[in-house]
């Protein structure tokens, strides 16, 4: 008798479920489908597409230096805000907007349809009914108030109403 134990050739060892790269690849792929299928129903709804023109690789840039060091507890460092920054990066960099703007783009020409990049300043404090831009327009995070045409809406909503001039210029199917 051997001293180790006989292997079975004939069987490929078993696994317990699908391996992180083919879980990886599927998420890649329902990624790259909703982008398809998003930017497939934009380009046939509208002639004209606007969205901000937000410089991604700047939003997911590394965080803040070095922390620095605790004065009351000796080996422990105040919060810099590292962790808050890492969850923040890796939410952006997994919503695929670079890959969803690459694929807008790509179906927009092709289809004829026009699509421009908005500046991103000031957009979510400039009020879609009278063009005010203060600071004071968005008190809270989620709230949009107008202080000079008294507007209110929730802040998501107000954003979504807005694309400055570009509304007033062009509309949806015109002339076409």
């Amino acid at each position: 008798m051997s001293r180790f134990p006989r292997v079975r050739r004939d069987k490929p060892p078993t696994t317990s479920g699908p391996s992180p790269r083919d879980l990886h690849r599927k998420v890649r792929r329902q990624r790259l489908d909703h982008a398809h299928k998003t930017d497939l129903d934009l380009v046939r709804e509208h002639d004209f597409i606007a969205h901000e023109d937000l410089k991604i690789r700047n939003m997911v840039k590394a965080p803040a230096p070095a922390p620095k060091p605790d004065p009351a507890q000796p080996g422990s460092f105040l919060p810099n805000g590292a962790a808050a920054k890492a969850g923040l990066n890796h939410s952006i960099n997994d919503a695929g907007w670079a890959v969803f703007l690459t694929i807008l783009h790509a179906k927009a020409e092709s289809a004829g349809r026009e699509v421009i990049a908005v500046d991103p300043r000031n957009t979510s404090r400039t009020c879609p009914e009278c063009g005010h831009v203060a600071t004071e327009n968005r008190p809270t995070q989620e709230k949009f108030h107008c202080v000079s045409c008294d507007r209110q809406a929730h802040a998501g909503t107000a954003a979504g109403d807005r694309s400055g001039p570009v509304t007033r210029l062009f509309s949806p199917r015109a002339g076409r």
